[in-house]
């Protein structure tokens, strides 16, 4: 994370004193990612390869709670840490490191974390995993605490943690029971799942941001994604969206899921992404940003941080479309999800950069102008790097 980002609250001008203290809300597995990148090919059976890069960081839902935080967003993360080594650094880099709030999580005693080993070449990426699903959270007592096997253990839910979970104060509510107030909600989209915090987070007025992966079933059914019912918007890749509705045209499944949500995104890679609004029917398309990459991994988590943040501060749909897309070009030139995950530093070096390029074409300038009003006049020079490829050294 780079150490001079400018100070932006992106909501600063819509907060009032009796907002909710947390931005947005998200759950979900964390993994330790140990990416490979600089191979010229796919590992060959039987021959030991050599990458030239190599990066560690928080991976599975740390790739979004990190890029929304890096954007000026209150996050609140309920995850699952084991409380082996790698469980401790990801705790630690993204409570001190990003500043996330992980009041909601707890440490597993006995668990190990998951982890996920990336390869990126030739402009993909090939992923390796293992891990075990974390126990089910123990009963909490009066206290707000959760009691471990031998009556004790780490806790969850409190007023403030230790940087391994362990309880600093008195009992606040506890996650999955009762999510945090917040003003979004994350939630991941499964067939045939249904949570009952996304239901309370909608209740209590959360704007709840929908998305979804692969559906292994085969079914490809709308109905059978409950959770949609309590979406303000939706956000499935191109491939998805026309699955799930029968069309062969990602923007028609983009009007198709307008129908089932107020808000409907269509990511549709290297041509952009087209979204549209339900209420008012009103639709924008915005081309995607030509970039090198070097590792895709965590660009679609990017993209759905930057658009929630777009949406809470109330932009036009264009512009948070634009800044979707701009976040998640501006993160697959780096390596590792929650690694490259920009910041305002490094868009106002972008933004100062392009402006000063050779040939630029004026009205694609312009679908960035937005940008004037948020960002210092000054900024590093391009490029800023911001990742730092280890577990982490001794002080």
């Amino acid at each position: 994370m780079s150490t001079d980002t400018p100070g932006i609250d992106p909501l600063e001008a819509l907060r009032a004193p009796r907002d909710p203290a947390c931005d947005v809300f998200l759950t979900g597995p964390v993994f330790l990612d140990i990416i490979f990148t600089g191979l010229d090919s796919a590992p060959v059976r039987g021959t030991e390869s050599w990458a030239r890069g190599m990066g560690s960081s928080p991976g599975g839902v740390a790739n979004m709670a990190t890029a929304l935080a890096r954007l000026g967003l209150h996050t609140s993360l309920a995850a699952a840490f084991g409380d082996d080594h790698y469980g401790e650094y990801c705790w630690d880099a993204l409570e001190q490191g990003e500043g996330i709030d992980l009041s909601m999580s707890h440490t597993v005693p006995g668990w190990h974390s998951p982890v996920t080993v990336s390869m990126a070449y030739e402009g993909e990426r090939t992923m390796v995993s293992h891990g075990h699903e974390a126990p089910a959270p123990a009963p909490v007592d009066g206290t707000g605490s959760r009691a471990g096997a031998n009556g004790t253990g780490t806790s969850t839910g409190t007023t403030g943690t230790t940087g391994n979970g362990t309880s600093t104060g008195a009992a606040a509510p506890v996650f999955p029971q009762c999510p945090p107030r917040a003003r979004a909600a994350i939630a991941s989209l499964a067939p045939g799942r249904s949570e009952p915090w996304v239901a309370t987070a909608a209740r209590d007025g959360a704007l709840v941001f929908g998305d979804v992966g692969w559906d292994e079933t085969g079914r490809w059914d709308l109905d059978a994604l409950p959770d949609l019912a309590h979406c303000e918007a939706f956000l499935p890749n191109a491939e998805e969206a026309m699955r799930y509705t029968r069309t062969d045209c990602p923007r028609a499944a983009a009007h198709a899921l307008a129908e089932r949500v107020p808000l409907a995104v269509v990511t549709l890679g290297a041509e952009g992404a087209y979204a549209v609004d339900g209420r008012t029917g009103t639709a924008a398309a915005v081309p995607a940003i030509e970039v090198e990459a070097l590792d895709p991994t965590g660009a679609g988590d990017v993209f759905v941080a930057g658009f929630v943040t777009g949406t809470l501060a109330d932009w036009p749909l264009a512009d948070r479309l634009a800044f979707a897309g701009l976040t998640a070009a501006l993160s697959v030139q780096e390596f590792g999800g929650s690694l490259s995950a920009p910041g305002w530093a490094e868009i106002a070096a972008w933004w100062q950069l392009i402006r000063t390029c050779d040939r630029q074409d004026p009205a694609a300038l312009e679908r960035y102008a937005f940008l004037d009003d948020l960002l210092p006049a000054t900024a590093r020079a391009w490029p800023l790097r911001r990742a730092v490829p280890t577990i982490g050294f001794r002080q």
